[in-house]
């Protein structure tokens, strides 16, 4: 796992590109617009991103933002992708 610091200026955008391992984003300050080619949307501060590997994304702040990107797992080992499914107890 590896955890990077991100900080965005009013109008700054990181071009789009893909991941080889799934990543969350976490914002903590600001608000991160999102776009993967088929949907947009707003993470604010407090809430997660999840993208899957493979998947090409852009993403861009309006005012100044701040994210921890976590990388969870290695490149080259097959990845799964992100679920957010609840264990259940086994009866």
């Amino acid at each position: 796992m590896r955890v990077v610091g991100l900080r965005l200026q009013p109008g700054q955008r990181v071009p789009e590109h893909r991941n080889a391992i799934p990543v969350a984003v976490i914002v903590t300050v600001g608000r991160l617009t999102f776009d993967d080619g088929e949907r947009t949307g707003v993470v604010a501060a407090g809430e997660m991103l999840l993208i899957n590997p493979g998947e090409r994304h852009t993403y861009h702040a309006e005012v100044e933002t701040a994210a921890y990107l976590v990388f969870a797992g290695l490149p080259g080992v097959r990845s799964r992708a992100w679920t957010l499914r609840r264990k259940t107890a086994a009866p």
